[in-house]
């Protein structure tokens, strides 16, 4: 599937590209990450090969993202419209402001003002809602980003990292109070991060969201780089934290990973992006690439196809452990439809059911 297939996000008329370029990485002020030409290379490869889906934020880089993403298509107005660009508030650029930060109405304001500035354009696409703010009521939130969408100043909103039922209270605010809906959710989502099946997944299919998933490599543990083999020999700066994250189930996903590859001609990190990308309810998946090359190796998991087999066989090794009620919810088709296909889902029979119909009480 080519780049420029592109998919409405959640339950609106934004198309975007089924890969989204984060540019977490754009700038180096955190002692890691890419140039500035550097980036804007890979900005430039990304729009020639159709993707219009670029997600940054304030703080990323410190606002560095952001400017880089301003200087090298912002400020071009052919450029910039075609490009769908989302960042977020709620990260602080000021350390010692209390209001520097969160989603209340002071900080969204003052944020986005900010991002505009930076990103040298006069309106954000998508707006995110970086992390959900305990301090504040969520109506002031969502009649802030409301406001600005009125404004012109942003034309749609979304929510990243913020628990199911919060995101839910806000969207059904917006339905019933005539507010600017949310449609899209970003969350961390991989073959080693799939507890957001129980409750976020869910939610965002049920609430119209589009699911654009973040670390879909878990931070390249999935890229293939990392085997049984060289587990002991390790060195990088985040050593520690890749050692203590290879158990043996992370062992069995990489070992599957590398089978599949070799089976589909392609590469372990093009497998692990290709099943993210299918998932139920995914629209866009977040991509991080410090390199061209990092950025083509990846792109090219569009055109991985993966069989039922392969993702049967993934799904069994990565089966996450859900919160109750998720698996207890499971097997309550047996005592609702017991021995009956409903939709496809197909319940045993129960011994708790009458075997014959006529036995009513």
């Amino acid at each position: 599937m080519p780049l420029n297939h592109y998919v409405t996000l959640g339950r609106s008329g934004l198309r975007v590209s089924p890969f989204c370029l984060g540019a977490m990485t754009f700038g180096e002020a955190f002692g890691f990450g890419s140039s500035v030409e550097d980036s804007q290379k890979i900005l430039d490869r990304f729009l020639e090969l159709g993707g219009n889906f670029i997600d940054t934020a304030n703080m990323y880089t410190r606002g560095h993202s952001e400017k880089i993403i301003g200087d090298h298509l912002g400020r071009h107005p052919a450029k910039r419209d075609r490009i769908v660009i989302a960042t977020k508030f709620f990260g602080s650029l000021y350390a010692s402001d209390p209001n520097g930060g969160g989603a209340g109405r002071k900080s969204i304001v003052a944020a986005c003002e900010q991002s505009l500035r930076r990103l040298q354009t006069d309106y954000i696409d998508l707006y995110w809602m970086h992390c959900w703010d305990k301090h504040t009521p969520i109506d002031e939130t969502m009649a802030a980003l409301d406001d600005l969408v009125r404004s012109g100043k942003v034309r749609y909103i979304g929510f990243s990292d913020t628990p199911a039922w919060k995101v839910t209270e806000a969207q059904m605010l917006a339905r019933f109070k005539n507010l600017t809906p949310l449609i899209a959710l970003q969350i961390e989502y991989s073959l080693l991060e799939r507890t957001v099946e129980g409750e976020l997944v869910p939610m965002a299919r049920e609430m119209g969201l589009g699911v654009t998933p973040w670390s879909p490599l878990k931070s390249g543990l999935l890229s293939g780089k990392y085997t049984r083999e060289n587990a002991a020999t390790l060195k990088s700066d985040r050593s520690a934290w890749i050692k203590s994250s290879l158990n043996e189930k992370t062992f069995g996903i990489i070992d599957e990973l590398i089978k599949i590859a070799a089976e589909v001609d392609s590469t372990p990190a093009r497998v692990a992006l290709a099943w993210v990308q299918g998932r139920p309810g995914v629209t866009s998946t977040i991509l991080g690439a410090r390199t061209l090359a990092q950025l083509d190796d990846n792109l090219a998991a569009l055109d991985v196809t993966l069989t039922q087999a392969h993702v049967a066989s993934l799904d069994a090794l990565s089966k996450p452990a859900l919160n109750f009620p998720a698996d207890f919810l499971a097997r309550t088709g047996s005592f609702m439809h017991p021995g009956l296909s409903i939709n496809g889902d197909t319940a045993a029979p129960s011994p708790m059911t009458p075997k014959n119909d006529g036995e009513r009480h």
